[in-house]
């Protein structure tokens, strides 16, 4: 079953800890993973930026929160012990906690305020509905603009010509580490119109191993299939070439993307999306306006 989301988590930590004893978080993993007959797949599943599991995620956010109302205490590293507010706290419940329950309480509810969305602000909004934790909120809002540029990156991209995207191509080559300077790279890609090969760039600053490229704009969505793929493939046999990267605006059919996992030599298909996706990532045709660095105490510097 997917990792149910923290609010879950409330009832069955602070029941756990209700015993007084000091416990710590690997306990809580273990409780939590037999509770919801969680599977090590279930656990698995990360965060969209990858950094962390939703599972150690939504643990730590329970944890903090419980901490910020004073119903637990932190004894020392990665442990706890439940407070005695937190024991009368508990005594209101025999199933489920929510944030709204947490708010009843002056501390958390001053904390709450200071981190409240705007949906959280608007009093139409049940808060009881809440699922996610702060970081998971934040990183579905990056994801959300990060798709919109994408999107408008593609459609400036088929908004131009096919000699811009050909620059295009030569500036993400170069940011990713292929071609060397963007001068010498300018004089390696070509388009050569060749038996199917668009361009040609060298893999290493050396220049002792080259990529053949096709390059494909297509100015709306469009499905580029097996045929085409093994046109490109052909060209490659008869430059004896060894790698080749087939790069478009539109996107692969599945018999195309089959295709490439069982020949020789070694073809990279970039489609719109991941063509977009690369751009955003190594800043090309994209700036940043804003950084933002999500911190942690480092536990190591306390324990000197």
């Amino acid at each position: 079953m997917p990792v149910p989301d923290f609010q879950k988590f409330f009832y069955p930590i602070l029941k756990f800890s209700s015993d007084q004893k000091e416990h710590s978080l690997d306990e809580v993993r273990e409780l939590l993973t037999n509770h919801f007959s969680l599977t090590a797949k279930d656990k698995s599943e990360r965060v969209p930026s990858g950094v962390q599991t939703k599972f150690d995620n939504r643990i730590y956010w329970a944890k903090s929160y419980f901490n910020k109302a004073k119903l637990i205490e932190n004894t020392k590293r990665s442990h706890y012990r439940i407070t005695e507010r937190g024991l009368k706290f508990l005594q209101n419940f025999t199933s489920d906690i929510s944030i709204n329950d947490l708010r009843t309480i002056s501390e958390f509810r001053e904390f709450s305020n200071g981190i409240a969305t705007t949906d959280e602000q608007n009093p139409n909004v049940s808060n009881t509905t809440e699922t996610r934790t702060p970081l998971e909120k934040l990183e579905e809002s990056y994801q959300y603009i990060k798709q919109e540029l994408a999107s408008d990156l593609l459609e400036k991209i088929r908004g131009n010509t096919w000699q811009f995207f050909e620059d295009l191509v030569i500036d993400l080559m170069v940011k990713m580490g292929y071609g060397g300077s963007r001068n010498k790279a300018g004089e390696s890609i070509k388009r050569t119109n060749d038996e199917g090969i668009d361009g040609i760039i060298n893999q290493d600053k050396l220049g002792l191993d080259v990529i053949y490229l096709q390059a494909k704009l297509w100015k709306e969505e469009t499905t580029i299939g097996r045929p085409e793929i093994q046109k490109f493939v052909g060209a490659l046999h008869g430059k004896r070439a060894k790698k080749g990267v087939f790069i478009t605006t539109s996107s692969f059919a599945k018999t195309a993307i089959d295709y490439i996992k069982s020949i020789d030599p070694k073809v990279i298909l970039i489609d719109g999306k991941t063509l977009t996706d690369l751009m955003i990532e190594y800043n090309v045709g994209t700036t940043p306006i804003e950084t933002y660095q999500i911190k942690k105490i480092d536990l190591d510097y306390f324990e000197k």
